[in-house]
């Protein structure tokens, strides 16, 4: 047992509340990003003006370690998967085989609508022409980031794609091999060992020489990633300002708690920040799953970093009257990842609004989704998931209408255009279409 694990725990029963209230009532990690902001001003500026003697600076700095070259060898990347243990090569091919079927669906056809006879408007979907891949390192290896952030891309038909991830001491100055080997089984051969704000400056600016700028960056990281994005955004577009990964819980008397102490600890392992909120209204279950959390932290090997994830303010046991306020919490709270353990999950996942995922029963739990149900593992935090989605095909793609009237279908619209112009002062633009009726000159 675990005496000292105490996760916090909120009592909403008897309490009406609005979803706005709903949505502070279970707070979260306080992450000044802002400040972050502030702190790498001088990062994003030395990539700017710099060069590849700059990163390599900024790694020995930041990461203890001096790559020899930024730009990962072809043949460092085919040594990773060559030297990669056949286990982890079939778990990673099946895993992205998921990936791929999944992310298929979601290609997007070209949309023509016959306004009147004689007059199209086609939205065509059409790839940004290059992204910049981020996947983090740090405490854990995530070759998972790899194939979730690469397989949408290149479904999408994103003509030029490059990963970044630190350097690591370990391994000389690259990132970590299982990195580079996932890459080698996706076809990436641009690779870059840059981590942090400094990786997010390389993509935005470019180096001479070294890396073209992007236009899209993706893929999660630490606070400086997330501030970096924030800062250079409208220069790049980002996909979000990914924040410490999150879980929520609906539960009814139905679960069982081992399962949900199992996957609040999941989650956790990740960070000190990473929140593992339990909403129900069993009593009896909020019990169970305090006894378990503290027997199984105690055991598991990150058992400190999990103690603090889950004793943190942005963890908790949130107790409610019954499901349909717990459908409100979590509508308000709009986790990351949300999982259904509930008697009638289909009835309950109807009523699912804001969520970066949706886990349904006992076998759906979120460790399936961040390596192999199929779906993307990068989600919207922080609440975000109330208005934004979790990276997809669609990311990396633009709708572009292409607008084509003949003759007939102008002469029938004209006037219409020139009324509107008109009563928005813009005569101009009225002027623009009644000139088509002018003598050709």
């Amino acid at each position: 047992m675990n005496p000292g694990l105490a996760i916090p725990v909120i009592d909403l029963r008897g309490r009406t509340l609005t979803r706005a209230e709903y949505k502070v009532a279970i707070p979260r990690a306080k992450l000044d990003v802002a400040h972050a902001v502030i702190a790498i001003e001088p990062v994003l500026e030395a990539v700017r003006t710099g060069n590849e003697e700059t990163l390599k600076d900024l790694a020995e700095k930041f990461d203890g370690v001096r790559p020899s070259q930024i730009r990962v060898p072809a043949e460092a990347i085919n040594d990773a998967l060559a030297n990669l243990d056949p286990a982890i090569r079939t778990a990673l091919e099946i895993s992205i085989g998921r990936v791929r079927l999944v992310h298929e669906e979601q290609a997007r056809k070209t949309q023509v609508t016959e306004v009147v006879p004689g007059a199209t408007v086609s939205q065509k979907w059409i790839p940004v022409d290059r992204v910049g891949l981020y996947v983090p390192g740090g405490k854990a290896v995530y070759p998972s980031s790899v194939m979730m952030n690469v397989v949408p891309a290149q479904i999408a038909r994103v003509p030029s794609i490059a990963v970044a991830s630190p350097p690591q001491s370990t391994f000389g100055g690259l990132p970590h091999p299982t990195i580079l080997a996932t890459c080698a089984l996706l076809g990436i051969y641009e690779v870059y060992a840059v981590g942090g704000a400094q990786a997010v400056a390389m993509f935005a600016y470019g180096v001479p020489g070294l890396c073209d700028p992007v236009d899209l960056v993706t893929g999660p990281g630490n606070i400086y990633v997330a501030a970096a994005k924030r800062a250079l955004r409208g220069l790049i577009a980002i996909d979000s300002e990914a924040g410490p990964t999150e879980i929520g819980i609906l539960a009814d008397e139905s679960a069982i708690a081992s399962d949900i102490a199992a996957d609040l600890i999941s989650q956790a392992e990740h960070d000190v920040s990473a929140a593992a909120v339990l909403v129900t209204p069993s009593l009896e279950l909020a019990d169970a799953v305090k006894v378990e959390l503290a027997k199984r932290a105690a055991i598991t090997r990150h058992s400190e970093r999990i103690t603090s994830a889950l004793t943190g303010i942005q963890s908790a046991i949130v107790l409610v009257d019954n499901l349909k306020q717990g459908v409100e919490v979590v509508n308000g709270y709009a986790a990351e990842h949300l999982e259904l353990h509930v008697k009638d999950v289909e009835a309950v996942a109807s009523e699912i609004r804001n969520a970066g995922a949706v886990f349904m029963g006992r076998f759906a739990p979120v460790s399936l989704g961040d390596y192999s149900a199929g779906s993307n593992h990068v989600l919207p935090t922080g609440g975000c998931a109330c208005h934004s989605s979790g990276l997809s095909v669609q990311t990396f793609l633009k709708g572009v209408n292409f607008i084509e009237y003949d003759e007939a279908s102008f002469n029938e619209i004209a006037q219409t255009v020139i009324t509107l112009a008109n009563a928005e002062d813009l005569p101009a633009h009225g002027e623009a279409m009644s000139a088509r009726f002018e003598e050709k000159k």
